[in-house]
């Protein structure tokens, strides 16, 4: 990789406890490696704190402030006030992640359905982008995003694990599609489709670290540092420079957020 070539990872988790050994050290070495700027994405109360405290501190780093649908359960009232009030810190750049896990049903269906209303709600208030977890729950995902779209509705459909057919769905609400470490596994058909028939213009990258480690360091801890294995992947599919890669998934961060 040459090192001119400069990444955004549009989906951290650095303040996760994984990284509590040797954060700092982490994220002054970013820049080193050709890290541009991170969002680092909250999935509760606490974790979206640190994601402020996080883009406080350092430059590059942006955050998100919500609740994944694995902790709606616990959501009432005053969470959303905490969310508004965290919202109008100018670091933070959208609502999430929020969304829909069918896969592990941590919190019960119908609860997460009314929180990841009630969130899109906050964005349209506030006139935020957000960001979607969507795993196994394609379908309600889309309709409850279509029935609460909004004038401006736009964001991010995270680490996405869907068809071609359903990202061009979320494409006309005017969100974007990340990829992250699972298009780099061999066996992974379906993201190395969309990688393949999705339009540059519409992508961005990610690692969503700690997790989804790409190739060739898959069950390993994940870093903002392999973004650059994810574009190369793509570029790879796509048969273009991976400078292309790097240029356009800029480009778009940088449009969505009006960075």
């Amino acid at each position: 990789m040459e090192n001119n070539i400069k990444f955004i990872d549009s989906h951290v988790h650095l303040d996760d406890e994984r990284f509590d050994d040797d954060r700092e050290q982490l994220i002054k070495s970013l820049k080193e490696n050709n890290i541009e700027l991170v969002l680092n994405a909250g999935a509760d109360l606490k974790t979206s704190i640190n994601s402020v405290e996080l883009a406080e501190k350092y430059d590059f780093i942006y955050a998100a402030v919500g609740c994944h649908p694995h902790d709606t359960k616990y959501m009432n009232d005053d969470t959303m006030n905490i969310f508004r009030d965290l919202s109008k810190n100018k670091k933070v750049l959208a609502i999430g992640e929020i969304g829909l896990d069918y896969y592990y049903d941590n919190s019960d269906r119908e609860t997460q359905k009314k929180w990841f209303r009630e969130q899109i709600r906050l964005a349209k208030e506030l006139d935020m982008p957000y960001i979607v977890h969507d795993r196994d729950a394609h379908e309600d995902i889309l309709r409850i995003m279509k029935e609460e779209h909004y004038d401006g509705s736009r964001g991010i459909l995270h680490c996405f694990s869907s068809s071609v057919e359903m990202a061009i769905e979320f494409i006309k609400l005017g969100f974007y599609i990340s990829l992250g470490g699972p298009v780099t596994f061999k066996k992974a058909k379906i993201p190395k489709l969309v990688a393949k028939e999705i339009p540059l213009s519409n992508l961005l990258i990610e690692t969503d670290c700690p997790y989804l480690t790409p190739e060739p360091f898959r069950g390993k801890r994940n870093n903002p540092s392999l973004v650059s294995y994810v574009a190369e992947e793509i570029a790879l599919i796509k048969d273009i420079p991976v400078e292309k890669v790097a240029e356009q998934t800029t480009i778009n961060f940088k449009k969505l957020f009006n960075l």
